[in-house]
């Protein structure tokens, strides 16, 4: 027997604590990702103009973009997690919003797909390799961060 299981939640509601788990939807909340979305692009924009990347090199901004992108949303997702009662638009508005605006799965690819182009496929697979690691560690060690500093708050007096 075949059952069907539910997709994954791209507003990282499953890392919510048991309490605040919900279920956005509605014209409310297509708002607000929408205008996160275009305060996080529009900053990586501003990134991407004020340290540009010449070709051939290890794209550096689009990897800090990313890193930092990810480290942010490990702590906003702490922080809203841990939040009594958060408004049912902040986690979109900030982690699919604006975060999602800011980090960049397609420029990445492009700059690993052009720096393959271009003759350098070590540096491409230094990107590749290198974003992942950085990204998946920069995550974990902000939530784990943030956990912590907030881990005394949390303890009974």
């Amino acid at each position: 027997m075949h059952t069907k299981k539910e997709p994954m939640n791209c507003d990282f509601d499953a890392l919510a604590a048991d309490g605040h788990r919900w279920r956005a939807s509605g014209a409310a909340v297509v708002a607000v990702v929408a205008a996160g979305g275009v305060l996080g692009a529009e900053s990586r924009y501003a990134a991407s103009r004020l340290w540009p990347q010449g070709p051939g090199v290890f794209p550096l901004t689009t990897f800090a973009v990313n890193v930092t992108g990810c480290a942010v949303i490990g702590v906003v997702l702490v922080l809203l997690s841990d939040m009594r009662a958060p408004s049912r638009l902040l986690r979109p508005f900030l982690a699919t919003g604006v975060l999602g605006g800011f980090t960049t799965f397609s420029t990445f690819a492009l700059d690993s797909r052009q720096l393959i182009d271009d003759g350098h496929p070590g540096t491409a697979l230094l990107n590749v390799c290198g974003t992942l690691a950085a990204a998946l560690a920069a995550v974990t060690l902000a939530a784990v961060g943030t956990r912590r500093l907030l881990a005394p708050r949390r303890a009974p007096r």
